[in-house]
């Protein structure tokens, strides 16, 4: 491209960023001629692209970053010291993973493993539940029927059931899971309908929401939100730096 392009573009830029431009300060040839020589700057220097995108991305993921830490702030009662979630571990442990998930997501699916290998492995590793059902009506039923089994003192096994069916958890399988774990039909049935658990799904996809949780699993570790899949290596580390750094909320 000609230095007086260059200089040319340099300058709109310039001017862009100093003062409004009206659209109408310019004649028809003018705004030709300006968009011709940004489109062949973009197209012989195309890497520009990339980076603009990768400087919203960074960008999009602080401002996510920030929302969060705020958020935990505000919610950290209610992400760590909820009286009826489900949990399994050290209760008095001194570190909490809080994981969100759905029993009909692949990703989370694979992470029970993680997580049944971590409290085995780590006797002071505590592991709250958010039930977090987003992939339809077979997801909240199960949801429901793991805090009906929570009440039968059940839910770990339930829970585990669940993750290891090949296959979609739909409404009948939970029912044939929860039997042959040996739990109280009619009792669950009762529980599963109850307003207790409603209320308590309600207030786990708000929290979802107010800490921009938008999909499963995401994991909560101290101050930090995770969103997705983390290995066996992953998990380790984190929970290492908290102990490293001290515990902030959990």
């Amino acid at each position: 491209m000609k230095l007086t392009h260059l200089m040319l573009a340099a300058g709109l830029a310039a001017l862009a960023a100093t003062a409004p431009v009206q659209a109408a300060e310019f004649s028809d040839k003018q705004k030709s001629e300006m968009e011709t020589i940004i489109r062949n700057y973009l197209l012989e220097n195309p890497s520009l692209l990339r980076e603009m995108a990768d400087k919203l991305e960074a960008n999009d993921k602080k401002s996510e970053e920030d929302l969060r830490g705020k958020a935990l702030l505000t919610y950290k009662d209610e992400v760590f010291k909820k009286a009826n979630d489900p949990q399994v571990g050290n209760a008095k442990g001194n570190v909490t993973i809080v994981e969100f998930m759905d029993y009909n997501c692949g990703w989370c699916k694979k992470s029970v493993g993680e997580i049944q290998s971590l409290v085995t492995s780590d006797k002071e590793i505590k592991v709250i539940f958010k039930e977090f059902p987003i992939f339809g009506e077979h997801s909240e039923y199960a949801a429901r029927a793991a805090l009906a089994a929570e009440k039968q003192g059940k839910y770990w096994q339930l829970h585990q059931a669940m993750f290891t069916h090949e296959g979609q958890v739909t409404t009948d399988v939970v029912n044939q899971l929860a039997e042959a774990q040996g739990l109280d039909m009619t009792k669950l049935q009762t529980d599963i309908a109850s307003k207790e658990i409603s209320e308590h799904i309600a207030a786990n996809m708000q929290l979802g929401k107010d800490l921009a949780i938008n999909g499963t699993p995401a994991f909560v570790i101290d101050d930090k939100v995770y969103g997705g899949y983390l290995t066996m290596d992953a998990l380790n580390t984190a929970v290492a730096d908290v102990r490293k750094n001290g515990c902030k909320m959990c």
